[in-house]
């Protein structure tokens, strides 16, 4: 398999832009984990019914996930139509994932569905750890709440947001399974990723070759965004 062969696979350049738009979609989702966090971590009125029920996304699985989101923006029956419906903000039932970037959309708000959980559960035992004696000296020294955020609290969640960062860039990476329940890489390879890709090159086409150079790929692109993640949150200049 030669590198030119590679460069000439179709839908290469529109699976990257796929897999590009999932982990772009990273940095409002760490923000979204990390405020369900601290209202968890604050013990507000409902913290314990939150956090028992940030564990039931997570814990079904990704077909199964992948399948109940199908089912919801189903065109014909979903809920998402009939909730619309009812509500009158539609006047008659859609067709939610005849267009790519409707689809994509659609199918990165099923992921956020799924991982966001996990993640902010990591982040909320990681706050959980911290000495309250820092916020409470800061705060007699005049500290507002964002400087104590930003002082404190995100230096110390730092190997957290590393874990976090990884784990979720690998996903973005390997994504597959939902997307293959929901839309099958459509419509029009709308939603195409890499890894999706990757499984067609293999077992589809049956280019063994094609399909093992991706999945290098892959693990090459990971391993970078890792030390680029692990070389950003260990400078000193983040905190300032």
């Amino acid at each position: 398999m030669r590198i030119r062969d590679i460069d000439g696979l179709h839908g290469l350049d529109d699976a990257h832009g796929r897999k590009i738009a999932l982990q772009g979609d990273e940095n409002p989702q760490v923000r979204l984990r990390i405020g369900i966090a601290l209202l968890i971590n604050a013990h507000e009125f409902g913290w314990r019914f939150l956090r028992i029920s940030l564990i039931i996304p997570w814990a079904v699985p990704t077909i199964v996930n992948g399948t109940i989101w199908r089912w919801i923006y189903n065109a014909d029956y979903g809920a998402l139509n009939g909730l619309l419906y009812q509500l009158g903000v539609i006047e008659k039932y859609v067709p939610w994932l005849i267009q790519p970037w409707r689809a994509m959309t659609l199918v990165i708000v099923a992921d956020v569905w799924h991982s966001v959980p996990f993640v902010a559960l990591i982040i909320q035992a990681a706050l959980a750890t911290h000495p309250a004696e820092l916020h409470e000296a800061a705060a007699i020294d005049g500290a507002t709440a964002w400087q104590r955020f930003w002082r404190i609290t995100m230096p110390l969640l730092r190997p957290a947001l590393l874990v976090v960062l990884v784990v979720r860039t690998v996903e973005a990476f390997r994504v597959f399974d939902i997307i293959y329940i929901i839309t099958r890489s459509g419509p029009a390879a709308g939603t195409m990723t890499i890894s999706y890709l990757s499984y067609l090159e293999t077992f589809s086409y049956l280019h063994v070759g094609s399909g093992a150079a991706l999945s290098f790929i892959v693990s090459a692109f990971v391993l970078v965004a890792a030390l680029v993640y692990m070389r950003l949150l260990s400078s000193p200049d983040l905190a300032e």
